[in-house]
């Protein structure tokens, strides 16, 4: 029997893996990528204060460091691991890959992260102890750091969406892997995104002093004010850039749903900037309860549906281009040494080739074929699909559902099965395999 090293199934209803990893995803994001333009913006303050011998600074980067131990080392530190668990369970082949390729680069950004905690703590609680010279450099090597571990993470995140050139397939390199056609835009795109956070959880600490330090903390929220806008304009820039270096796939799928991308960042694009000006003009009028509120929204309106979209944007893929978020190896890569499952199912089947197929399901008979075709249509499709009627997460009985049983059938086998889609992933199965997953939706249709 030809078994391949697929594992066991993790769904979850309603939402599917993908959105949960998407969610935890999102919470990381906000907390790291503060963390990161919190650096940044530490080190250019922790310069000012000691070029123009402004202690007053000092306090101010206390409080904000006490914020960010709990906020971005905290939250970030629990999430982080969450994201390892979620995109484990929804796709360990896929994470197997990424390990195998990125190793030592995830081994080095864990050297990194561990000077990076540390670096935090000693910035914080050594800020009185130490002369303002040294304190200067370690904000400086503590903003290394956090750029550091940004730039290994992101050529791993970039590698996911595709390695931009077949010179990867070829060689199985991991520098031809890390270094994509988007990995630098997408960094770029991240750290104005980095910056623009740090200046709004800026002006969440400036204005909790206004009642102590009226003069001070309407000087910062000003200058908070700049920097959010000098990252905005930097994420828009570079996000008009990554969008141009995505894959075909990835290009046919944004095509979709551009108008309400691009009316989406229009309104965050018009909404922040005018909070920003308005704290550079009127600092006095942003008091903690919109600052904190604005904090959310970002969260809420922009790094959830920016999240989404990249997660969407990278189906039916979860690793350079090769593996499917289902867990079958779609193309040959040479270099690895890896062969495609493609042709070996199409000849084989699904049922005959997965593992954790109960032994009563691998052959269809009129009694089981709905249930074999629920357990084909999960194992399948539930990774970029969620397989309730109204499932959040392109909900597929809802998609496929009005087609019909025929119309299911004739689409999976001379669609997917051809590969001819320009995003869906090909996926070639034995006619009675098609026909079970048609008979499941259409019945879950009706």
């Amino acid at each position: 029997m030809d078994l391949l090293g697929f594992y066991p199934l993790f769904y979850v209803p309603e939402i599917g893996s993908a959105w949960l990893m998407g969610l935890t995803g999102a919470i990381h994001i906000m907390a790291s990528h503060t963390s990161v333009g919190a650096a940044i913006l530490f080190a250019f303050l922790a310069h000012k204060a000691q070029k123009e011998n402004r202690t007053d600074l000092y306090d101010y980067m206390k409080r904000y460091g006490m914020f960010l131990l709990i906020f971005s080392y905290v939250i970030g530190s629990i999430t982080g691991p969450g994201i390892w668990y979620t995109a484990t369970a929804a796709s360990p082949r896929g994470i197997s890959a990424l390990i195998h390729n990125f190793v030592w680069v995830w081994a080095t950004e864990w050297v990194f992260f561990v000077y990076e905690v540390i670096g935090v703590f000693a910035l914080i609680y050594f800020m009185d102890k130490v002369d303002r010279k040294t304190h200067l450099k370690l904000t400086y090597t503590f903003a290394l750091a956090s750029v550091g571990t940004l730039a290994l993470i992101i050529g791993i995140i970039s590698f996911m969406m595709w390695p931009g050139t077949d010179a990867y397939y070829a060689t199985g390199s991991a520098s031809d892997a890390f270094f994509g056609t988007n990995t630098f835009p997408h960094m770029f795109l991240r750290i104005g995104f980095m910056i623009m956070m740090s200046g709004i959880i800026g002006m969440i600490i400036s204005s909790a002093m206004h009642k102590e330090n009226k003069e001070l903390s309407e000087e910062l929220t000003q200058k908070m004010g700049w920097v959010s806008l000098l990252g905005g304009f930097v994420t828009v820039f570079f996000f008009m850039w990554y969008i141009n270096t995505l894959p075909a796939n990835a290009q046919a799928l944004l095509e979709m749903a551009k108008d309400s991308i691009i009316m989406n960042r229009i309104i965050l694009a018009i909404l922040f900037s005018l909070y920003f000006f308005v704290a550079i003009i009127k600092p006095q009028w942003i008091n903690r309860t919109i600052a904190i509120t604005m904090m959310f929204v970002i969260g809420i309106v922009g790094v959830w549906p920016g999240e989404k979209l990249r997660e969407t944007m990278r189906k039916p893929w979860v690793a350079g281009q090769y593996m499917y978020s289902n867990q079958i190896i779609g193309r040959d890569v040479p270099g690895k040494e890896i062969k495609s499952e493609v042709e070996l199912i199409a000849a084989k089947g699904l049922l005959t080739v997965n593992p954790w197929i109960p032994d009563r399901l691998r052959t269809i008979t009129p009694e089981n074929k709905l249930e074999v075709g629920k357990l084909l249509t999960r194992i399948a499709c539930s990774n970029c699909h969620s397989l309730e009627k109204d499932g959040l997460y392109r909900p597929l009985i809802k998609l496929a559902g009005p087609m019909g049983e025929e119309g299911i059938r004739e689409y999976m086998k001379n669609v997917i099965g051809t590969g001819s889609s320009p995003y869906m992933p090909k996926i070639a199965l034995p006619d009675e395999e098609y026909d079970a997953i048609a008979a499941y939706i259409a019945s879950q249709a009706k």
